[in-house]
């Protein structure tokens, strides 16, 4: 499918999979050699959550969205045990060596973070410039245990208002500033009307298998050394001051350790920011004008 502003495309698995990929493109008269953005979502989320992001940045850039294994239109894998960063990250590299991407600029939200993080451990060379978003190498345990009382529970609703209200309960600590039609916007990114008629999320509920059976299956072990990789690199830090996932220790250390990284603080939001937010979007802004003004070299 072709919109007015991005083009689908898909790419395949090591093992065989189908995945699919939003790719909106940069304007023909963007002159220098800017390096794609390549935006890693979250572990429920999908290609629709950069969606906003895409719309503001797209034009003067190349902004490429891969949808995970198990999520959206991506194919679900026959088993559970794929579901796990290491695999994510092989399935994008599938996806730069297509597109025959060397370098490109990393958007990590939650899951996607971590998935940044080993890409740094791997070659941090490779990365023109980062965002973690609300994700650090230490993970809180109160954060990873709120996962894992939603994820893969199944649940569907008869109205967008139905699934909306299901999402302020269960989130509504994160984004207490939230209205209904927020809520709503929320639930159209994060879930799907199916044939049925029934609203239900829109991925593989059996991506919660892996990390309600093992701690080390929510993320890497170990992955400070990955952090220090990137002090060389454009790097922003992005958290919410609510959250329960990145804490504010483990946000120090990270800034101690990349001194010359930007630092947000999205006031009176959890896990996690929507990188909508106005300071976020100005700091993301002074990122990409370095990595233009580094390309352009």
């Amino acid at each position: 499918m072709t919109s007015d502003h991005f083009v689908d495309g898909n790419w395949t698995s090591e093992d065989g999979l189908t995945l699919h990929f939003r790719d909106y493109a940069a304007r023909d008269d963007v002159s220098d050699k800017r390096p794609p953005i390549l935006c890693l979502h979250g572990l429920t989320r999908n290609v629709r959550d950069f969606a906003g992001f895409a719309e503001r940045f797209s034009g003067e850039w190349r902004v490429i969205v891969p949808e995970m294994r198990g999520r959206g239109d991506s194919n679900y894998a026959t088993g559970s045990e794929s579901y796990n960063v290491g695999q994510y990250v092989r399935d994008v590299q599938a996806l730069l060596d297509q597109e025959k991407i060397d370098r490109y600029v990393a958007i990590g939200t939650s899951m996607g973070g971590l998935m940044t993080l080993v890409q740094a451990a791997q070659d941090a060379s490779r990365l023109a410039g980062v965002v973690l978003n609300d994700i650090g190498p230490a993970i809180e345990a109160a954060g990873l245990d709120k996962i894992r009382e939603y994820v893969g529970q199944g649940r569907n609703f008869p109205t967008w208002i139905h699934a909306a209200r299901a999402l302020a309960d269960t989130h509504g600590e994160a984004h207490p500033g939230y209205a209904t039609q927020d809520w709503i916007a929320m639930a159209k990114r994060v879930m799907v009307l199916g044939p049925n008629g029934r609203i239900s999320f829109d991925y593989d509920m059996k991506i919660a298998e892996p990390i309600l059976q093992s701690d080390d299956a929510a993320a890497p072990a170990d992955l400070w050394p990955a952090l220090d990789a990137m002090k060389d690199r454009p790097v922003l830090m992005v958290r919410g001051a609510l959250s329960n996932l990145l804490s504010q220790a483990t946000f120090d250390e990270m800034k101690r350790r990349l001194p010359d990284a930007e630092t947000v603080t999205v006031a009176d939001t959890g896990h996690a920011p929507t990188l909508d937010e106005p300071e976020a979007v100005e700091a993301i802004e002074r990122l990409l004008d370095r990595v233009a003004a580094e390309s352009r070299r």
